[in-house]
């Protein structure tokens, strides 16, 4: 019992250090605009008030950004899930010529710094013409060693003889990706949907570099430029907007993460 809660407490010490920052945001959130600075601080409101979400919603588009924001990364997650699962599978069921050296390549890609890809991803984009676009955002990640990684290892796992069985019926090799593979290894996709979307959602640098025009922004790039900047000294506006934007990430764990642990503590490392 003395090990069971020592582990606990330290377990709970840990977690609130590490919501202590969001708990004062949104504490800051909720008071009224006038008392975000009262002394003595209160974690908890003595009044509350969404005076402040009224007033960052009136002074930035927030309902745009985050609808640009939401766009981009469900448009991400859904690229990434489809051509992960069509990579993985064909590296992990199917026999062509050169499939390890292949496989290790795309391995590499994935220890190449993304900062390093910056510059010739911006200048694709725009050659194509796409800045200020959903497709400049959207574009450049619609593919990832990680997912490829991920969702390989998982197919590994499957017993053969669930493909030996579809093969007898006539499947074909994409019949046996979306019957067999796919329904048996959800927990992974499960898992890389929302690393996908957590991560898109989060972005600051990439939106920043291709969007110029005020509409195209998401919601990252719009409370730095509309809340901090216009804002920046009301602190009650910069936390009700921070908020909003952090709402959304943490409904999508909230959902996912049984999932989401399930599926990486199945990955294995068969290789």
């Amino acid at each position: 019992w003395g090990e069971w809660i020592l582990s606990y407490a330290g377990l709970t010490l840990l977690a609130l250090l590490v919501l202590m920052p969001v708990l004062v945001l949104l504490s800051a959130s909720l008071k009224p605009p006038g008392n975000v600075f009262e002394y003595p601080p209160r974690l908890i409101p003595s009044q509350f008030s969404l005076e402040n979400y009224q007033g960052a919603l009136e002074k930035a588009p927030l309902a745009r950004y985050l609808f640009n924001t939401l766009l981009v990364a469900v448009g991400v997650t859904l690229g990434q899930l489809g051509t992960s699962a069509l990579a993985a599978f064909g590296f992990a069921r199917l026999n062509f010529p050169a499939k390890r050296a292949l496989f290790l390549g795309v391995l590499a890609t994935y220890m190449v710094p993304w900062e390093l890809t910056l510059i010739p991803n911006y200048l694709t984009i725009s050659n194509l013409g796409l800045l200020d676009s959903y497709w400049g955002l959207v574009l450049p990640f619609l593919a990832g060693a990680f997912g490829i990684f991920l969702l390989r290892q998982n197919f590994l796992q499957i017993p053969e003889e669930y493909f030996d069985a579809a093969k007898m019926d006539g499947a074909t090799p994409l019949q046996q990706l979306r019957f067999v593979a796919m329904p048996l290894a959800r927990p992974a996709l499960a898992s890389l949907a929302l690393l996908t979307f957590l991560n898109t959602w989060n972005q600051y640098l990439w939106p920043l570099i291709v969007t110029s025009a005020p509409t195209w922004r998401t919601a990252q790039i719009g409370l730095r430029f509309f809340l901090v900047d216009q804002e920046g000294s009301n602190y009650g506006f910069v936390a009700a907007g921070a908020i909003l934007v952090l709402a959304p990430t943490l409904i999508a764990f909230i959902v996912l993460e049984r999932a989401f642990v399930r599926g990486i503590s199945v990955g294995g490392v068969k290789g």
